[in-house]
């Protein structure tokens, strides 16, 4: 499985329309994707500009469908105007806890 940590500062004053923008996609991709297994958003609890995502697929090639959905499509001009810095972590997973 594929896993995406993106850790994201927005602008001054943004997080409120980052965070309904990305929550749109995000809840998209875990109902209309088969491969999105997990799509998860946090908020910093002490810097409520920095956002976390958490994101696990199938595997790659899931991973690069969901990036042709119309829903990662519309969201990416709502969201990359509002980004002052991301950093993008991938990885593999190795163990998933049953859901909840």
């Amino acid at each position: 499985m594929y896993s995406l940590f993106i850790k994201t500062r927005v602008k001054p004053g943004c997080a409120e329309a980052f965070l309904t923008a990305i929550k749109v996609n995000a809840a998209a991709s875990v109902a209309n994707e088969p491969g999105c297994l997990v799509f998860d958003v946090s908020q910093d609890r002490l810097d409520p500009e920095v956002i976390y995502l958490y994101e696990i697929y199938q595997d790659d090639a899931a991973y690069e469908a969901h990036t042709q959905t119309a829903h990662f499509r519309d969201s990416r001009p709502l969201v990359e105007p509002l980004i002052a810095e991301q950093d993008c972590f991938e990885s593999d997973v190795i163990a998933r806890n049953p859901g909840f």
